[in-house]
């Protein structure tokens, strides 16, 4: 019985399709060339190029940054830290037969990508608004003929 099951199991096995498809689209694209190397420092370098002539090249080296270190206590530090840097770029054409060029760094900075297909942001020139000057005249109250009164006041009288 158990022969049976194992025989069955190979027969579906078998008739499985399998997933290569020699009608596929990209069926026919092979690897022309590739390349990896590693160091004992850390660093790398890797890339391949493909039969459709596309490439991609990527390198990776450690770097010692600025950065918060955790003891065995979990206590953050801020202390010298190492991180990996990466550089890179890929070129490919679309079905369409449009060619890409995409290149990037990653490092402290962040990752920063580059190529003419990206998006950009529009640049906008920003004017502060200025509060509005006003020139006013101030109201000036008319003259009016003073003469003092009261207690204090410098009277003469005549008293013959």
């Amino acid at each position: 019985m158990k022969l049976f099951i194992v025989a069955a199991l190979l027969a579906v096995a078998v008739a499985a399709p399998s997933g290569y498809n020699k009608d596929s689209k990209y069926g026919g694209i092979a690897i022309t060339s590739q390349h990896d190397v590693r160091n004992l420092d850390g660093s790398s370098k890797w890339g391949y190029s493909g039969s459709d002539y596309t490439t991609r090249e990527e390198s990776q080296v450690q770097k010692k940054m600025q950065g918060v270190a955790y003891d065995s206590y979990g206590k953050a530090t801020y202390d010298d830290v190492y991180g990996n840097t990466n550089a890179g770029s890929s070129y490919w054409v679309s079905p369409e037969g449009e060619k890409f060029t995409l290149t990037w760094t990653a490092d402290e900075n962040g990752f920063r990508p580059k190529g003419d297909h990206l998006p950009v942001a529009p640049v906008h020139v920003y004017e502060l608004p200025v509060a509005p000057v006003h020139e006013y005249e101030l109201p000036v109250a008319p003259a009016l003929p003073y003469r003092r009164t009261g207690a204090g006041s410098y009277n003469t009288y005549n008293t013959y």
